[in-house]
């Protein structure tokens, strides 16, 4: 047996280590497009890709609550590497939710092997004798070149008249699709989130996985993983993975920006930038930002592990409000990160400086589908008026 306890304490400790070199490697990253390979070699070596890992695979089932704090401390340096890492990550804890065969394919010879992922519902289906013939040209697919696998989404034809499609996860190797170097954006540019393309790829029925077992929190990995971890809904992990480096952003550019006006002197008007109260409020907002958006995410972590640990079925009120909660986080964050941007002055105009790169990561991040929260909003109202809900990724 593995001892959790210290496992959790020194991935904490090695994620604050590494804070300084990934800031000192975002310029890199951002002139590559994708992630440094020492930087994967880091997260590889401490061990970050296995926190949700499962233990038959040399994981360490740890909790949401543990990953996320490793991820958002690691966002104080570099949120494109925290991003890539959230990624990545929870596909190893995704695939536990495949029939264990898939697991095999990716971990049989090294269980270091990474996975991608674009979700969109693109793809092209044919059902064929074992499985599927898959196509599709897919976008966002953060940290794929430092991947041997993808998870790419698609709508399965119904076999009978009158069925609704099925949307599955496809899981493909490497040498089944090309990948399209085009991530050429604003912010976030060391996720290397380039395009994928497939042709007629073929897909055994046990490399998918339907959206439904997943919401139903009964997947056919669950016959071999069975810690209550792997009977967490797929839709508030992933959405999470994608939100919560912007409270490590966030943080980590209050950081910057108390250290840059701590003695700087506003031009003009010739007072201590510290001094000034729109400065202290920009940066007590962002402090309280970072606080609240954390203390929601695991308390609301907290209530699902502890109703599955139970064996309890998790409503569908709780469900869609922290589907809301999470699509909030980088809407939060991009307010915050705009007022310290503001309070730099002219010097936050620079590409190079800190708050800068903050500012367009977090603009950036929030432009994911996941985290634009107007549906989701509208979603939560119509449940609490007891409407069905409209939303089944939760």
């Amino acid at each position: 047996m593995i001892d959790k306890d210290q496992i959790r304490q020194q991935l904490f400790e090695r994620a604050q280590e590494l804070v300084p070199a990934l800031r000192e490697r975002a310029p890199e990253a951002e002139k590559l497009g994708y992630l440094p390979q020492a930087t994967i070699d880091d997260f590889q070596e401490a061990g970050f890709f296995r926190i949700l890992q499962p233990q038959k695979w040399e994981g360490y089932e740890l909790t949401p609550k543990d990953f996320f704090e490793v991820q958002t401390k690691l966002a104080e340096g570099c949120m494109s590497s925290a991003w890539v890492l959230g990624v990545v990550a929870i596909h190893n804890w995704q695939l536990a939710l495949f029939d264990d065969r898939a697991a095999q394919d990716v971990w049989e010879k090294d269980t270091s092997v990474l996975i991608s992922s674009s979700y969109m519902p693109v793809g092209k289906v044919e059902r064929v004798e074992g499985g599927f013939k898959l196509s599709g040209h897919w976008g966002f697919s953060s940290g794929s070149k430092h991947c041997e696998w993808a998870f790419l989404g698609a709508m399965v034809p119904p076999e009978n008249p009158g069925e609704a499609p099925d949307y599955r996860t496809f899981l493909v190797p490497r040498a089944d699709y090309e990948i399209v170097d085009n991530w050429n954006v604003m912010g976030l540019q060391g996720t290397g989130s380039h395009d994928i393309t497939v042709k007629d790829a073929f897909v055994p029925e046990y490399r998918t996985h339907r959206s439904l077992d997943g919401f139903a929190q009964n997947s056919p990995g669950n016959e071999t993983n069975t810690d209550p971890l792997f009977r967490l809904p797929f839709g508030q992990i992933f959405v999470r993975a994608v939100s919560s480096s912007c409270i490590g952003a966030l943080r980590g550019a209050l950081n910057d920006f108390i250290a840059f006006n701590k003695s700087r002197v506003a031009l003009t008007t010739g007072q201590n930038v510290a001094q000034d109260p729109i400065a202290q409020k920009a940066a007590a907002d962002a402090l309280r930002v970072v606080s609240e958006l954390k203390t929601v995410m695991y308390s609301n972590f907290a209530k699902m592990e502890e109703a599955v640990n139970n064996g309890e079925e998790l409503n569908i009120e709780d469900r869609v409000q922290w589907r809301y909660d999470s699509a909030m986080v980088a809407d939060r964050c991009a307010d915050a990160i705009t007022q310290l941007y503001l309070s730099c002055g002219s010097a936050g105009i620079r590409t190079d400086h800190q708050i800068n790169r903050a500012f367009r990561d977090i603009q950036t991040g929030r432009t994911h589908v996941a985290n634009q929260p107007a549906k989701y909003a509208n979603n939560f109202g119509g449940v609490t008026f007891g409407r069905e809900t409209a939303d089944f990724f939760l």
